[in-house]
């Protein structure tokens, strides 16, 4: 298949003259390569950004931050990564609240307020 038929092929379903006049197609098209470059990036930004939503989440239906829950359970030597980790926030809450109090047991008894 031709070059120009190739690039034509990769330009259908765009609107106006972008998708059957070459010299347009060939502009619209590299533009949407690199749309779609910076997308396959984002996306996984935007994926560990919402792990670690699930996991803060999870964690402080059980007294806990995420800020103390990651450390804690690397304290502990569990070393599960974040996808799983919001998985078992999601999925299995009995689970989830074992690693909670694996970390809290780490942590100690609260402190009390004097007064």
């Amino acid at each position: 298949m031709p070059s120009r038929l190739k690039l034509l092929h990769l330009a259908k379903g765009f609107r106006g003259r972008a998708k059957n006049v070459f010299s347009i197609a060939r502009s619209r098209v590299h533009k949407a390569l690199q749309h779609a470059y910076r997308g396959r990036r984002e996306k996984k930004r935007e994926m560990r950004a919402l792990w670690i939503q699930r996991i803060n989440a999870g964690a402080r239906e059980h007294g806990l931050t995420y800020s103390q829950f990651l450390p804690g359970l690397s304290a502990q030597n569990i070393h599960l990564n974040r996808k799983v980790l919001s998985e078992l926030a999601m999925t299995e809450p009995f689970s989830f609240k074992a690693l909670a109090d694996q970390v809290k047991m780490m942590k100690g008894p609260p402190k009390r307020a004097s007064s």
